[in-house]
């Protein structure tokens, strides 16, 4: 594929090669656990156990290589694509900068989980560049990135943290931008990473994760953690998440325009404040002191975690995809409420949520 087709164009086409037995557009679905070895420990390619490599998985891996502009590991989930970079990049006794927004999955993987093994880490608000000069120190090995962030969805200027890393890597979780409307390796970051259950997979019917490397060293050492470690996704898995790339730009158009038109009517709405939209993708949030009530009266907002399908979501991830970070800075306040904008028509969505609002 030209470097120089348009994002739409390779999104189409990235990790695609016609079956060379058949000639079928779409390569099979290589459902198999294991190969057959024509002499003991000869293999045929990269291939001898579903684990360590399958070739559903390698077109993926390559369409979102090719996307984000670097060499992509996948993972079966986004947390495991998260532990898998964080237990590559940093050691015991390592510090790490997170977001003072941020995931609840995240934060608790990392102050429940790996600081069990000696992981240190500061929370800190990445959009006031001071305190993150204040949080970066001689021991810190990574700083971790979400822009926007989940949930607030403050955007953060990823060169300006690159510039100021000194030794540290930077790694920039893409989850709501998407390499439709952000590549953060070409903003000099060292890592991204997706969780494909969302926009990338698009559909809600998959979970998946996926690093991308723009150093080849650090995606050998990944691609080593992921055969040791094991947390692959299935075939049919890469399979789907692979179809939705395909549709990627066409859905965060349409995403966008449903989030336009929502924001739009907020913006009508006394007792909605702190009404925020980075301008891409469908993620909208706003405080409203009837969160839960608006949040369970309407329909087509289905009430569900998650976010970034073809259908439209509503949460309040205070009481529920954030709870880990109660108690700590990062918490959220109760009234916040998160929408995930799909791509029904925005008039249908802007009724459903004018109703809720009451």
């Amino acid at each position: 594929m030209s470097h120089g087709d348009k994002f739409a164009t390779r999104a189409v086409h990235a990790g695609l090669t016609p079956d060379p037995a058949f000639g079928s557009v779409i390569p099979a679905i290589h459902q198999t656990s294991t190969y057959a070895q024509p002499r003991p420990g000869e293999f045929v390619g990269d291939y001898d156990y579903a684990r360590s490599a399958n070739p559903t998985r390698a077109a993926l891996e390559q369409a979102l290589g090719e996307l984000e502009g670097g060499e992509a590991v996948a993972f079966a989930s986004g947390l495991a694509a998260e532990h898998a970079l964080i237990t590559v990049a940093c050691e015991a006794g390592s510090h790490i900068v997170l977001p003072g927004d941020l995931y609840g999955g995240t934060y608790r993987l990392v102050d429940k989980v790996l600081s069990r093994w000696g992981l240190r880490y500061d929370l800190t608000d990445q959009t006031d560049l001071r305190r993150l000069d204040a949080a970066v120190r001689g021991d810190t090995r990574l700083i971790w990135v979400e822009s926007p962030t989940n949930p607030l969805l403050n955007v953060i200027d990823v060169e300006a943290v690159v510039a100021r890393k000194r030794g540290a890597l930077v790694a920039v979780d893409n989850t709501f931008a998407t390499p439709a409307n952000q590549r953060p390796l070409e903003l000099g970051a060292d890592f991204v990473v997706h969780s494909t259950t969302k926009y990338l997979g698009g559909h809600s019917d998959v979970v998946g994760g996926v690093v991308v490397a723009r150093d080849h060293t650090w995606y050998e050492r990944l691609r080593f953690v992921q055969n040791a470690v094991g947390a692959v996704p299935g075939p049919f898995d890469c399979f789907l998440v692979h179809r939705g790339l395909r549709t990627l730009q066409l859905r965060m158009d349409a995403h966008a325009r449903s989030a336009a038109a929502v924001v739009d009517l907020l913006a009508t709405v006394p007792d909605a404040s702190q009404v925020r939209w980075p301008g891409f993708s469908g993620m909208v949030s706003f405080r409203h002191p009837r969160a839960a009530e608006i949040a369970s009266r309407t329909r087509l907002f289905t009430l569900a975690e998650s976010l970034g399908g073809v259908e439209s979501l509503i949460e309040v991830p205070q009481a529920m995809t954030h709870q880990s970070v109660e108690g700590s800075s990062a918490a959220v306040p109760p009234d916040l409420v998160r929408l995930s904008c799909g791509i029904e028509d925005p008039e249908d969505l802007v009724a459903d949520l004018r109703r809720a609002l009451g």
